[in-house]
C-alpha cells in the first residue's frame, strides 16, 4: 500500500489546527462554551481571528473539533493498552486505570467532555451526532469486556448494556471528585477501590 506524503501545507495546516484546539481546550475549560469567545480562543492559540476562521466556521465548530480530537486519541491509546492484556478481568482493571490515569492529565479535556454529557441531558436534541456516536463508543468498550467475560464464565449474567453505562458513571464519579481536588487517594488506591467495587458485582462466585 502506497504512503501518501504530506505536503507542505499540511504540515503547516496541522500545526496551526493543532495548536488552536489546545488552546481552544482551555478557554473552554476556564470559562465555559457560553463565555468563551473566538477572539479568547485567538488570542490564546497566538494567532489572528481571521487565522481561526480560515480553519473553523464558528465557536460551537471549534469546540466540537477539539472534543472529538480529544476522544479519538483517547480511544486510540485506550484500544493499545487493552490490547496488551487478555483476560476480561486485566482488562476491565487496565479501563479503569487508563481512565483514571488519563483524565488527570488532561483536565481540561475532561471538564468540557462530561459538561457536553451534562447538555446531552438537559438539551438531547441538540447534541453533536458525532459525540454522541463517539460517547456510545465508550460503552461499547466496556461491553465487550462484560460480555467476553460472559463467554468464558468468568462474569454472571448481567444486562451487559446497562452495565456499561453504569461502571462508566462510578468511573466518572471517582475522576470528578479527583479532578475538584475532593480525593487525596493515589491512582493506584481509586483503581483498587473502583475494581473491587465493580468486581464482586459481576464475577461468578
Amino acid at each position: 500500500m502506497p504512503v501518501t506524503l504530506k505536503t507542505k501545507k499540511d504540515v503547516v495546516t496541522e500545526f496551526r489546527t493543532s495548536g488552536i484546539l489546545e488552546a481552544a481546550r482551555k478557554v473552554f475549560a476556564q470559562k465555559g462554551f457560553s463565555a468563551a469567545t473566538v477572539d479568547d480562543i485567538a488570542a490564546a492559540a497566538g494567532v489572528a481571528k481571521g487565522t481561526v476562521y480560515l480553519y473553523y466556521e464558528s465557536k460551537r465548530d471549534i469546540y466540537f473539533a477539539a472534543l472529538k480530537f480529544d476522544i479519538e486519541q483517547m480511544y486510540s491509546m485506550l484500544t493499545d493498552k487493552l490490547n496488551t492484556v487478555s483476560s476480561p478481568e486485566d482488562k476491565l482493571r487496565t479501563l479503569i486505570a487508563f481512565k483514571l490515569a488519563y483524565f488527570d492529565d488532561n483536565r481540561d479535556f475532561f471538564k468540557i467532555y462530561y459538561s457536553e454529557l451534562g447538555n446531552l441531558c438537559i438539551h438531547p436534541g441538540t447534541i453533536d451526532s458525532e459525540f454522541k456516536t463517539l460517547y456510545l463508543q465508550n460503552a461499547k468498550v466496556v461491553e465487550s469486556i462484560l460480555k467476553e467475560g460472559a463467554r468464558k464464565k468468568v462474569i454472571r449474567s448481567v444486562r451487559t448494556e446497562q452495565a456499561a453505562f453504569a461502571i462508566a458513571d462510578v468511573i466518572r464519579g471517582v475522576v470528578t471528585q479527583r479532578v475538584l481536588g475532593w480525593s487525596k487517594s493515589k491512582i493506584s488506591q481509586d483503581v483498587d477501590f473502583i475494581f473491587d467495587l465493580i468486581w464482586k458485582g459481576i464475577a461468578v462466585s
